[in-house]
């Protein structure tokens, strides 16, 4: 099977309209699914932001989520809307991408995991992994049950080694990794980072953090690996294991794409020619 004839599956994106620096209205949110449905992508999570130091003040936690709770239903309207123009309907989940400004936020509210599932898309504050015990943060997560998943790795400006992914995934944590990183989106360190990444098979999913500008890099990289010859990787990444998260069911294993040579140049100057 070709990467580009596979249904995706995206969990970080800002579609809900009005929250955060994503969709801005109920119009942007309808672009922004007709450009995800372009993409090949037709089962979709969206994560606003949200500081998980909310979870331990109440009065700000119901605020917040009473405005998720008011941009959910006009995305609902949307997406009702989008299945009446295209005949079919787009599967719509709701989850947050949670920043973790205190290493355990309480995850107890469904509307914060994905879809409800035990899954948990966080990320660090400010790009910067914490200079120290970053991974015990993972670890208290996981002891309470949860899974995270720790969203574009290859975006934090002080990773320097893949040695704290390591530790991350040692911890019990699933990295998510950026279409766009690879393609050059948030410059060459992030790129080289996916690079490594990928190489070394440590990723076990790829989306797309869509902000409703543009259009999602989905399909073009799922094309792009295929083309390079890591169309099971791209597959996996994708399609696969997103939509196995969806359903609450652990990743599968993603090869290392490092393996693979032609003409004894790095892998991935077959993805960019």
């Amino acid at each position: 099977m070709n990467a580009t004839d596979v249904w995706y599956t995206d969990f970080h994106n800002h579609l809900i309209p009005g929250v955060d620096d994503g969709a801005q209205d109920a119009e942007h949110s309808a672009g922004a699914l007709a450009a995800f449905r372009r993409a090949g992508v037709r089962q979709i999570v969206v994560t606003p932001h949200f500081d998980g130091s909310l979870t331990q003040q109440p009065e700000r936690l119901a605020q917040r989520l009473a405005e998720f709770d008011a941009g959910w239903q006009v995305l609902r309207g949307v997406v009702e809307a989008d299945a009446e123009v295209f005949g079919s309907p787009l599967r719509v989940e709701r989850g947050a991408e949670v920043m973790l400004d205190i290493p355990d936020p309480d995850f107890s509210d469904a509307r914060i995991r994905l879809a409800g599932t035990s899954f948990v898309l966080v990320e660090f504050p400010m790009m910067q992994l914490p200079p120290a015990n970053a991974a015990m943060a993972i670890g208290l997560i996981r002891r309470g049950g949860w899974t995270p998943i720790v969203a574009h790795p290859e975006r934090y400006r002080n990773l320097d080694s893949l040695a704290p992914l390591g530790e991350f995934i040692a911890a019990g944590a699933l990295l998510q990794v950026n279409a766009g990183s690879l393609l050059g989106d948030y410059g060459s360190k992030a790129q080289e980072r996916a690079r490594e990444i990928l190489g070394h098979g440590l990723a076990s999913f790829v989306c797309s953090d869509y902000h409703a500008r543009g259009e999602p890099h989905t399909a073009g990289l799922a094309r792009t690996l295929g083309e390079a010859g890591f169309t099971e990787q791209a597959t996996l990444l994708l399609g696969v294991n997103p939509a196995r998260m969806l359903n609450g069911e652990m990743p599968l294993p993603v090869p290392p794409m490092a393996t693979a040579r032609a003409a004894g140049a790095p892998w991935w100057k077959r993805i960019l020619g």
